[in-house]
């Protein structure tokens, strides 16, 4: 069974360019563009990981994650947040209930070393 991951953010171009090379790696993923949308995915279905923006519309990358946190058979799920001013530390990361933060220049080899560290 392949690996879920949902990807979020309000770039278009992002989120396919993430979905590409994660399938290229054999991850099934799944697309939404601001928070509100990618909280319709959290109905029980089984998502292994979730990859967010911080900024973005409607629904923020941190409220997000706070909403996905407070549903229990999410609660232990590791999200990977992406910060394109990589200007936020350790603490920050503690406070924001992610897992793990990015840049999000630096998404090409990290980003699928930190996916295969949290989920294989």
């Amino acid at each position: 069974m392949n690996k879920t991951v949902l990807i979020v953010d309000d770039s278009d171009f992002v989120v396919q360019m993430i979905a590409f090379t994660l399938e290229q790696e054999g991850y099934t993923t799944l697309a939404c563009f601001d928070g509100r949308d990618a909280l319709k995915h959290f109905d029980g279905r089984h998502i292994d990981l979730m990859i967010t923006d911080l900024n973005m519309p409607v629904l923020d990358g941190l409220e997000l994650i706070r909403s996905v946190r407070l549903n229990a058979a999410y609660q232990h799920m590791p999200i990977v947040l992406f910060d394109s001013n990589n200007t936020h530390n350790d603490d920050y990361l503690k406070q924001s209930g992610a897992t793990a933060l990015l840049s999000k220049d630096m998404m090409g080899e990290q980003l699928i070393s930190t996916v295969k560290q949290m989920i294989g």
